[in-house]
């Protein structure tokens, strides 16, 4: 290695560092944190993001960009880990000088307070008191969006460190050719959901729920060596290394859905972060390369493995024998129409993969137009339930059910949601490949063999971390860009099979 890359990786080594104990202390907020440590936890974090930010905006990391870039280009390569770094770092930093470390601490500060308020009102379904914090998250990011810089659309700048080289009028274009083709398949679908639907609301104990996903997903392939799982208030996964990627659920003990099928979806996060090349550990290069690719792979585990008729065919003995009398009663197939049933819900975690991306629709509207000035937080509530009838035909009653559901807004992750709908898409686009590639994904799953699927996604995606765009993920795998054809086909193939109704 270069003399001036080796120098390179030791400065982004000391800051990723900083990062990740940062990190740490954020998931311990969320997991075990006492009560009483809000304040005092607010102030480490602010710190420690304050500290990282500084060095990743130093003059030296600048300098040490400059000369590694002089010294690959001398070198002639064009592909590499070199290449790699200076591309990805020289774009991180040109966005983090833009931001100062005392905005960066201000904002750290502001959004520890407002998970703590956040969970507390959802806590006592109760917006009122989320709502100052959230004002002073959105005027947060409102400056921030100013300071980025953009072209067109504040929500862009936002929208880009999720979704690097995505637009509002991109995510636009898409989502208005996503509900022209959608809408009608819900309204077919709408009221098709048999009776035997409930019975993911019968008695599923909490302890019995946590071993059967915790066997589930280290039979996959997750590595309990190198994570856990805990409970949260909101499923999330969080990396501090490529050795040490944690998840967590929550649990109903009520309601299969939630644990079971969010457990799946995390372990499509943690899968790809085990996944990435160990050379690039401590980089900027350790990481998913967009929000999109992320959740591409946890809608791939979550949905098209985790509720495929192959998977319960092959799993549902399992849970008969773990869950007893609850599942005594219940076929196979009459499992696979309750994991499956179309019936717009309140609350986005738990929709049907059919009515997943109006969700996410109705959250981007809402965000835009914060963003554009239209729409106030102390209207958020309203708009919100509006929003449901126009889209679902469902309106929340109680806070929590509604604008108070997603953890996203009190940690200023705006920009985010419209990712889940992106990676919903390109799930599909990299199951297809995989499907003929595998000859068959489901003859695989159907006999409980899951590591031909985690390879062919771990040699393809996972071990490229960010040394390759979403775009070139795409380019390389698919042979073309972002398409809704493949999920909407799929859409259109399962459930009219599913409900015996033409959806073409």
């Amino acid at each position: 290695m270069d003399n001036s890359v080796a120098a390179l990786t030791s400065l982004y080594n000391r800051i990723a560092d900083i990062n990740n104990a940062a990190a740490l202390l954020e998931w311990d907020q969320e997991t075990y944190m006492p009560r009483g440590a809000a304040n005092a936890r607010a102030h480490q974090i602010a710190t420690l993001r304050a500290l990282g930010h500084e060095l990743a905006t130093s003059d030296e990391l600048g300098q040490a960009l400059d000369a590694a870039g002089e010294a690959n280009e001398a070198s002639g390569e064009e592909d590499g880990y070199a290449t790699a770094l200076v591309r990805v770092g020289r774009r991180d930093y040109d966005k983090s000088t833009r931001l100062s470390p005392a905005f960066v601490e201000e904002s750290a500060r502001a959004e520890a307070h407002a998970k703590s308020a956040w969970r507390e009102a959802r806590e006592e379904d109760d917006y009122s008191r989320f709502a100052p914090h959230l004002e002073a998250v959105v005027a947060l990011n409102r400056e921030k969006a100013e300071l980025l810089g953009y072209e067109d659309h504040p929500y862009d700048a936002l929208l880009d460190q999720f979704e690097p080289d995505t637009t509002t009028s991109d995510i636009d274009a898409a989502f208005s050719e996503l509900r022209d083709q959608l809408v009608p398949i819900v309204t077919a679908l709408r009221g098709r959901a048999d009776g035997r639907a409930d019975i993911l609301r019968r008695s599923f104990p909490s302890a019995i729920q946590w071993k059967v996903g915790e066997e589930l997903i280290a039979s996959i392939g997750y590595d309990f060596d190198r994570g856990r799982q805990d409970k949260s208030a909101h499923p999330f996964c969080t990396t501090f290394s490529i050795s040490d990627v944690r998840i967590t659920t929550r649990v109903d003990p009520n309601f299969f859905s939630p644990a079971f099928f969010g457990t799946l979806h995390e372990m499509g996060h943690a899968l790809y972060e085990q996944g990435i090349d160990p050379a690039l550990e401590r980089t900027p290069l350790a990481d998913g390369t967009s929000l999109g690719i992320h959740e591409s792979q946890s809608r791939l585990w979550e949905n098209l493995v985790g509720r495929s008729a192959a998977f319960i065919d092959f799993f549902f003995p399992t849970l008969q024998r773990a869950f007893g009398d609850s599942l005594s009663d219940v076929s196979a197939r009459q499992f696979y129409r309750a994991a499956n049933a179309v019936k717009p819900s309140l609350i986005r975690v738990e929709a049907d993969e059919v009515t997943y991306n109006l969700h996410v629709m109705m959250r981007f509207e809402l965000e835009r137009s914060l963003f554009e000035g239209a729409l106030t937080v102390a209207d958020l509530r309203d708009a919100w339930n509006e929003k449901m009838r126009d889209y679902l035909g469902v309106v929340p009653t109680r806070d929590a059910d509604g604008v108070l559901q997603d953890i996203h807004w009190s940690m200023g992750a705006f920009g985010y949601f419209p990712t889940y709908s992106i990676g919903n898409l390109m799930a599909s686009q990299f199951y297809d490949v995989a499907d003929r590639d595998l000859g068959g994904i489901d003859k695989h799953v159907s006999e409980g063999r899951f590591a031909p699927l985690v390879e062919w996604l771990g040699e393809h995606i996972h071990r490229y971390g960010r040394t390759k765009s979403a775009n070139e993920l795409l380019r390389d795998i698919t042979g073309g860009g972002l398409s809704a054809s493949p999920w909407l086909r799929y859409i259109r193939k399962k459930y009219a099979a599913l409900y015996d109704v033409d959806l073409d």
